[in-house]
C-alpha cells in the first residue's frame, strides 16, 4: 500500500488548500509530478498563481529551492555553472549554478532563446549536468517547475518538441469561479498575503527522505496487464490519428504508466484503474502532440484530440487487482 504517499499528498493538499482557491486540476497537476518524479509545466495568463502554486509547494517540502527568471539575455553558464579559475591557487574551480537544487522555479521560461533553453534537456532527463567536459550529478530529487504565459507572443521563443517532451505534465491555470473569486477577495480582506506565506499558517510538511519514499511507494503501485495494453492501445492511438502530425513518444507512455500510478495513490489504492490512465492522459500527453494544421482549422486541440482517443479506446471491464501479501 502507497500510505507514505497518501499522507504526504493529503498534507500538501491541505497547504496548498490555505494559499490557493480552486485550480484543483492544477493541484492534482503538481501531485502527479512531485509523486511521479517528473517535472511539470504550468502555462496561464498573468495573475491566475502560476508562481504562487510553486512557491507555496517550495514553503511546504523542506528542501533546497532556487528561481531562474528567464530573460533573453539569460546565458547557459547563468542556468548550470561554469568553471573559474582562481589566480592565487592557479587551478580552476566549479561553480554551480541554480540548477543545483531539489526545487527549480524556471519563471516564463519561454522568454529565453533556444540555446539557454537547451541547458535544461541534460538536467531534466539525465538528472546531470555537463560544464567543460565534465558530467556533475543533480541531487536524488530534482524537480523543475516551469512556467510560461500561453497568449503572449512578443519577446518569446516557443519551447521545442524536445524540451516539452522531458515535461511529465503540463497543467494550466485558469480564472476561478465567481464563488472561489469571491472566496479569495474575502480572504484578501482579512489580511492574508501572498508575499507572506508562513503568516498565513503555511509550513514545512516534509522532507527530501519523505518525498523520496513516497516516489518509492508509486513506483510500486501495481498496474495489471489489462491496464498495460489499454494504456499502450491510447498512445498508439495517438501516432495513428489522422488529426495528428506527431504523435506520444515511448517516454510519452512511460511517464503516463507513472502518472497512472500517482493517481491511484492520490485516490488511496495500490493497484491502477483505467480511471487513473484518464484522469492522467491529458497532463502527460497533450503537450507532446501537434495538431494538424487542418485540424487546427475545424477547432481541434490536442486536448480535445486527446479526449477523442479516450472516447474512442474500449475500456477493459475486468482489471485483476494485486494478489493479497
Amino acid at each position: 500500500m502507497a500510505a507514505r504517499a497518501v499522507e504526504l499528498a493529503q498534507r500538501l493538499r491541505e497547504g496548498i488548500e490555505r494559499v490557493i482557491v480552486g485550480n484543483e486540476p492544477t493541484t492534482f497537476a503538481f501531485l502527479l509530478a512531485l509523486l511521479g518524479n517528473g517535472h511539470i509545466l504550468v502555462e496561464g495568463v498573468p495573475g491566475t498563481a502560476k508562481t504562487l502554486f510553486v512557491r507555496t509547494l517550495a514553503a511546504l517540502l523542506d528542501v533546497p529551492f532556487r528561481r531562474i527568471q528567464f530573460t533573453p539575455d539569460l546565458m547557459p553558464a547563468d542556468v548550470v555553472g561554469t568553471t573559474v579559475f582562481n589566480p592565487k591557487t592557479a587551478e580552476f574551480s566549479l561553480r554551480k549554478g541554480p540548477i543545483f537544487t531539489n526545487l527549480l522555479l524556471a519563471d516564463e521560461i519561454n522568454r529565453t532563446p533556444p540555446k539557454t533553453q537547451s541547458a535544461l534537456l541534460e538536467a531534466m532527463e539525465e538528472r546531470q549536468v555537463t560544464i567543460d567536459g565534465q558530467s556533475e550529478p543533480l541531487e536524488g530529487l530534482f524537480l523543475v517547475c516551469a512556467t510560461q504565459n500561453p497568449i503572449e507572443f512578443e519577446g518569446t521563443y516557443p519551447l521545442p518538441e524536445a524540451q516539452l517532451d522531458r515535461f511529465f505534465v503540463r497543467a494550466r491555470t485558469a480564472y476561478p469561479s465567481e464563488g472561489e473569486e469571491r472566496a479569495l477577495l474575502a480572504r484578501s480582506a482579512a489580511g492574508f498575503d501572498a508575499h507572506r506565506l508562513a503568516e498565513a499558517g503555511v509550513a514545512a510538511v516534509a522532507g527530501v527522505e519523505d518525498v523520496l519514499a513516497a516516489q518509492r511507494d508509486v513506483r510500486a503501485i501495481f498496474v495489471a496487464e489489462e491496464v498495460q495494453k489499454y494504456l499502450y492501445q491510447v498512445v498508439a492511438r495517438t501516432r495513428a490519428s489522422r488529426e495528428l502530425a506527431l504523435g506520444a513518444s515511448p517516454r510519452a507512455a512511460i511517464a503516463l504508466l507513472v502518472a497512472a500510478q500517482a493517481a491511484a495513490a492520490l485516490d488511496g489504492r495500490d493497484f491502477v484503474t483505467p480511471d487513473d490512465v484518464k484522469a492522467a492522459a491529458p497532463l502527460v500527453l497533450a503537450h507532446r502532440l501537434i495538431v494538424r494544421p487542418e485540424a487546427e482549422i475545424e477547432g481541434v486541440s490536442a486536448e480535445v484530440a486527446v479526449e477523442r482517443i479516450l472516447a474512442a479506446v474500449e475500456v477493459p471491464k475486468n482489471v485483476s487487482r494485486p494478489a493479497p501479501a
